[in-house]
């Protein structure tokens, strides 16, 4: 089940700067969600498509997922998470990476999930930009996934957003 804050307007949103405002639902990694990713991107290198080489040369013996498969879930958890906790928002985009590391391998077949820290704030023309500092957890002793991700979300109504937005 995912846990977060859920703001009735923007202005809410200034009091949870700093804050853990969302854990997600844990994601598992199989092998044909490895799979086409390596045929979305082109990268089929083996460590990520050969399970029998994987198992004869790699630690542990299974294939592992790509970062950035891993690193592409915020998709998924921004949409699971953001329209519910931005009820006064409509369309979403992202905007950038300010950091991302991967310290720790993803084997096939495991969960994943992530936890958001609203890092920072910005009022954008018609919306609102927030930086999240995002952990992607594997249920080891480091992450899967580190990162600083900026997002943009615009209002529905720009004139009712409950905090006015920058020309």
């Amino acid at each position: 089940m995912v846990i977060c804050i859920r703001f009735r307007d923007r202005a809410a949103m200034d009091g949870a700067v700093g804050t853990e405002v969302c854990v997600t639902d844990w994601v598992t990694i199989d092998q044909p969600r490895i799979d086409s990713f390596a045929r979305a991107t082109g990268d089929s290198q083996w460590i990520h498509v050969d399970t029998e080489r994987a198992a004869r040369e790699l630690p542990g013996g299974l294939t592992i997922a790509h970062g950035f498969l891993t690193l592409s879930l915020l998709g998924q958890f921004y949409e699971d998470y953001l329209s519910a906790a931005l009820p006064f928002c409509d369309m979403g985009l992202n905007y950038g990476l300010n950091k991302v590391r991967f310290p720790q391998p993803v084997p096939v077949d495991s969960r994943v999930r992530g936890r958001f820290v609203l890092a920072r704030l910005e009022d954008v023309a018609g919306g609102v930009q927030a930086t999240f500092a995002v952990t992607v957890e594997i249920g080891m002793a480091k992450p899967a996934c580190v990162t600083e991700s900026v997002i943009r979300r615009h209002y529905r109504d720009p004139d009712h957003a409950g905090h006015g937005a920058a020309p």
